[in-house]
């Protein structure tokens, strides 16, 4: 809590978000450090190497160490790995608490293959967002933060949430690998802007419907064309705004 004052000179306390350093390992190699709640540090750190491809799908992870007094997080692998070339070419992503990607992320976009038979009716869907919003959350608390969940139908599976939205994302990514559950018949939901990242990781995750409270970049939108990514924004109330895949939404 931090002593402030209101708009008419009362003394108030107010809940704020502590953000916290975490630095990534695979195997001995250091691969990034990044801004963070400080929770679900696993899942984070499974979820950031798989979105960038680091971590590939028939990899066996031989243990996840984490040191919560040093910020650190190392995720262990029967492979031997070392991505020095790869960590040259990075790319500051928009939006708070700066992400990071790496440029061969969008080489993989034409290996993604979305289930074109997934459909979401669009009373689930506001009974999803309802269900969204009517969750405990920190946002709710404090504000300044961005959420993500995972969900089948209008059943939340998974809410996370942190500083920067490609963090909550990377969560819901390691979740799902830690966790053995698949995508393709799963909706994502996120309080951020539909930016390239948010589409690309969707992709990743084989998940074919992404939908937003907020809205859209125009590289967001050429991404969710390009993978055939089921994209939705402006979502509050019993509005939204679908841009791509329409024929995934039925009423």
């Amino acid at each position: 809590m931090v002593d402030g004052r209101d708009e008419s000179g009362q003394d108030v306390q107010i809940p704020v978000i502590t953000e916290r350093p975490l630095t990534i390992f695979l195997n001995n190699q250091e691969i990034i450090t990044t801004m963070t709640l400080g929770d679900w540090v696993e899942y984070l750190a499974v979820g950031f190497l798989c979105n960038q491809n680091m971590l590939m799908d028939d990899d066996v992870i031989t243990g996840i160490d984490v040191d919560d007094d040093l910020g650190v997080a190392v995720v262990r692998t029967e492979r031997a790995t070392n991505y020095e070339e790869k960590l040259q070419k990075r790319i500051q992503t928009s939006g708070c608490a700066q992400g990071t990607m790496f440029g061969d992320m969008m080489e993989q976009l034409d290996r993604i293959t979305l289930a074109a038979e997934a459909r979401l009716d669009i009373a689930t869907m506001m009974q999803l967002i309802k269900n969204i919003n009517t969750t405990p959350s920190l946002y709710l608390e404090a504000g300044a933060i961005h959420g993500c969940v995972l969900a089948k139908g209008a059943e939340i599976l998974a809410y996370v949430e942190d500083v920067g939205r490609h963090n909550a994302v990377d969560k819901i990514a390691g979740w799902m690998r830690i966790e053995g559950v698949a995508g393709a018949d799963k909706v994502f939901y996120t309080t951020g802007r539909l930016t390239s990242e948010m589409v690309i990781k969707t992709a990743q995750m084989q998940i074919p419907i992404l939908i937003s409270r907020s809205g859209f970049t125009h590289s967001g939108v050429e991404m969710a064309q390009k993978t055939g990514l089921t994209l939705i924004g402006r979502a509050r109330g019993k509005r939204f705004t679908m841009l791509t895949g329409a024929e995934r939404i039925t009423s």
